[in-house]
């Protein structure tokens, strides 16, 4: 039995157009309105809140950024989780691929930079949470991605094995986890980075989540 562990934002989900509005709810609240766009700002997105705080402010030239990003942070994640499933949507076929590596005796499991309140919080507005068997939040263990222990908890916690894992992901920081826990990673392409992910050379990807069963049979050598 494998056990297949997958990214949240950007690879399950596409929260993008949430996140942006919790940013621009922020920078509303200092005066500067709308900095962040939703469709050209998506990738930001994903990499989370003080990355879409970060820029807004650069975008801007506030003087004083860390003492801002500090300040907002929180009011960031309050107006998130006040309105965290508005734009959300899951990726199509997602939901369908869970259910077949489940129907083909994988376990399934989530590991994600989000904190693991809001993660829990926006699994259950979309009627999800219980098709996945862990949850490991940015705050769940005293690290968080790209350092392995997330991923390694993720997957014991599914009841499988490193030996016998895989992380479904959509950005570097993904890579660079299931490169260090020592296991294979696919990258999807359907997010904001396209086709730019084949560059961090993933064992393998996918465009559609209609070809991730068969993908993962074939990185353990079962296709």
């Amino acid at each position: 039995m494998g056990t297949v562990i997958f990214d949240l934002d950007g690879t399950l989900a596409d929260t993008s157009g949430d996140l942006i509005a919790a940013a621009n709810h922020c920078f509303r609240d200092m005066g500067l309105g709308d900095v962040l766009d939703p469709a050209a700002d998506a990738l930001t997105a994903f990499h989370g809140g003080r990355a879409m705080l970060t820029l807004g402010l650069e975008r801007v030239g506030h003087d004083d950024r860390d003492a801002m990003i500090e300040r907002y942070y929180p009011v960031l994640l309050r107006a998130y989780g006040e309105a965290i499933d508005v734009h959300t949507r899951l990726y199509p076929g997602a939901m369908e691929a869970v259910a077949a590596l489940q129907a083909g005796g994988c376990n399934v499991g989530i590991c994600t930079n989000k904190p693991e309140g809001l993660a829990d919080t926006l699994l259950r507005r979309l009627g999800v949470r219980e098709a996945f068997a862990s949850l490991i939040g940015a705050d769940t263990l005293p690290v968080r991605k790209p350092d392995p222990e997330p991923l390694v908890a993720a997957v014991e916690r599914a009841g499988g094995a490193m030996s016998r894992a895989c992380l479904i992901g959509d950005t570097d920081t993904d890579r660079k986890t299931a490169r260090a826990a020592g296991v294979p990673s696919v990258l999807v392409t359907f997010g904001p980075s396209g086709d730019r992910v084949l560059a961090l050379a993933p064992e393998a990807h996918i465009g559609h989540f209609d070809e991730l069963p068969g993908v993962v049979a074939g990185l353990w050598g079962d296709g």
